[in-house]
């Protein structure tokens, strides 16, 4: 998956002004919310351009200065205040039909102090009798104004050619590269974010004891050592029936795509409660989407006893196991996002992952070891007739960071074929090679295709 390039652009400006709609609209597709409520962006985002001649990374920010949770506005800003810093062009988006705002001309004092190239977007020009609305925002003093309508794509062209010229030249080391993209999922308040913060040991995503507070899924790029990441911190999954707002269902409808794009994910479960309903509802999306997995309880330094810890760290991956026995094959991990303790292992975990995908059983093993557990252990019978095996072999399997290991086994009839039995040829073949969190595809065709 591409990160983009090292040169920023990040957007900026009060809430609800049309950030999030100019961001979907310079990265061609949508990933930040769009909603007329408030505040919806509490993080920054950030996703490739899509649009002009050259690559550049747009961030979007946290609207500043919004009305409501105001224990939030603090880190919003915060959040702001560093796509700023880290930015090579700041692009100011104020809403031509509101008018200018005494929140506005306190952010443009913000921003001129940034000693960043920095371009004023008039939005909301949806329509010919709102080009004079444009005219007081002058009065803001930044040399480059510019209307635009992010809702129907007028004057993107110009924006996108203003940001261009502004930015750095590109050079040899700024290339997109191809990274793992890490989803981490799971139910509110499990501690996502604090797992991403503690990764990255920067506040980038906004930590809150308010359920919910990630609405949208944060792309992060990444480099632990010399593996590139793309970590996407995602909204918590909640029951559908509970789903306070038309925003959370968006929310979660974004987590669950979020899992089908991911490379790999990782499932955080809280320590405290263990693994829940909802945990097992996630873990099946994982499953049905054919994921590599892993599964991290988070919070360990709140059920950590003083005596016996070993014991307890144990017996806690004993019960997650038995609680998402479905998912035999993801690594289970024990850390504490909060205090830092085994974090680092999630990487090592995912290099073992990384290994496995590359891991192949040769024809001649393969053929051997099933075989020998269609002998020890035959078919069922179905109306008089048992599945026979002719011929198995490893294909290559896709071209992606993380490729799913896929067998093909000739067989007299697939159609013969029960679940439970290839749940036990799948076990036979992880007894000769792990394959540690990743699926397996195990696919039965008729001795007839083996001539095609």
């Amino acid at each position: 998956m591409e990160t983009g390039s090292s040169r920023q652009v990040a957007i900026v400006g009060r809430p609800n002004v049309g950030k999030s709609a100019l961001f979907n609209r310079l990265v061609g597709r949508d990933i930040a919310i769009v909603h007329d409520q408030p505040g919806i962006t509490r993080d920054r985002i950030s996703a490739p351009s899509k649009r002009g001649d050259s690559p550049f990374t747009i961030w979007d920010t946290g609207g500043i200065g919004g009305h409501g949770e105001t224990e939030l506005l603090t880190d919003v800003r915060t959040a702001a205040d560093a796509a700023m810093r880290e930015a090579d062009v700041i692009v100011f988006v104020v809403d031509a039909q509101q008018g200018l705002t005494p929140v506005d001309q306190e952010l443009a004092q913000l921003l001129r102090r940034s000693k960043r190239p920095v371009i004023l977007a008039v939005n909301k020009i949806d329509h010919p009798k709102h080009e004079n609305l444009d005219v007081e925002f002058q009065r803001l003093g930044f040399p480059d104004l510019l209307s635009i309508s992010a809702a129907h794509g007028l004057g993107i062209d110009s924006l996108v050619e203003a940001i261009e010229e502004r930015l750095p030249p590109i050079t040899d080391h700024q290339s997109p590269i191809t990274a793992l993209s890490l989803a981490i999922i799971g139910r509110p308040n499990v501690g996502k974010s604090s797992l991403v913060n503690a990764i990255l040991s920067d506040r980038r995503t906004i930590v809150s004891n308010i359920p919910g507070t990630t609405r949208d899924a944060v792309d992060i790029a990444y480099r632990h050592g010399k593996d590139d990441f793309l970590l996407i911190d995602t909204a918590g999954i909640r029951p559908r029936g509970k789903h306070s707002s038309s925003v959370e269902v968006f929310s979660v409808m974004r987590s669950e795509r979020t899992i089908r794009r991911a490379d790999l994910c990782v499932l955080v479960v809280d320590a405290t409660s263990g693994a829940t309903l909802q945990d097992k509802k996630i873990a099946a999306l994982m499953l049905k989407s054919q994921k590599p997995s892993l599964i991290l309880v988070n919070k360990w330094d709140l059920v950590k006893p003083e005596r016996g810890a070993k014991e307890a760290l144990a017996r806690l991956i004993k019960e997650t196991r038995e609680r998402l026995f479905f998912l035999p094959y993801a690594p289970i991990l024990v850390a504490s996002a909060l205090t830092g303790e085994n974090v680092d292992r999630l990487f090592s975990a995912i290099r073992k992952i990384r290994r496995g995908a590359q891991a192949r059983l040769s024809t001649g093993v393969l053929n051997r070891l099933m075989r020998e557990a269609f002998v020890v252990s035959p078919p069922p019978m179905s109306a008089n007739k048992r599945m026979k095996l002719f011929y198995a072999t490893q294909t290559r399997g896709e071209n992606r960071p993380l490729p799913t290991p896929e067998f093909v086994l000739f067989v007299n009839d697939p159609k013969l074929l029960v679940d439970t039995y290839a749940r036990y040829l799948e076990a036979q073949i992880r007894k000769a090679e792990p394959f540690p969190g990743l699926p397996l595809m195990l696919n039965f065709r008729s001795r007839s295709e083996s001539k095609l």
